[in-house]
């Protein structure tokens, strides 16, 4: 993979690990002073759409950057995931993006609440997916 897409694709997935860390542990605690400047992040975090199956969506989140982080990471040794890397990690990418674009309609649309944290995983993931689309299309 080409140095600078692989630091982009590096930076991107732990930024939203990072951020999914960060509203797992405000989903755990439900302490509403970590919605820094917005209230929306408590409407967001309070609503039904918070959860999948009694998973919080931050867990469903962190558990997608680690798998993507994991395949960047062992895409570095020899083996099936460095010769099928490209495709698992666009896998894992599309999968993140149609989760996210599920998640934008449901702010967007059924809570009209914007929060800031939600909004940067989503663009960190969407950027993610036009990397891997990039890195397959210019993939020998």
């Amino acid at each position: 993979m080409n140095k600078r897409l692989s630091q982009a694709a590096i930076a991107l997935t732990i930024i939203g690990l990072l951020v999914s860390i960060y509203m797992t542990i405000y989903k755990i605690t439900s302490n509403d002073n970590m919605c820094i400047g917005s209230k929306d992040c408590s409407v967001v975090n309070a609503s039904r759409y918070s959860e999948v199956n009694g998973i919080p969506v931050a867990v469903i989140g962190m558990a997608g950057y680690l798998a993507l982080l994991a395949v960047q990471w062992l895409e570095r040794k020899p083996g099936f995931i460095q010769q099928n890397g490209a495709m698992i990690f666009f896998g894992l990418a599309v999968t993140g993006f149609l989760f996210t674009v599920y998640l934008v309609f449901v702010e967007v649309a059924l809570l009209k609440a914007y929060c800031p944290f939600c909004i940067t995983s989503q663009v960190a993931m969407t950027l993610i997916f036009i990397l891997a689309v990039v890195r397959i299309i210019k993939q020998p």
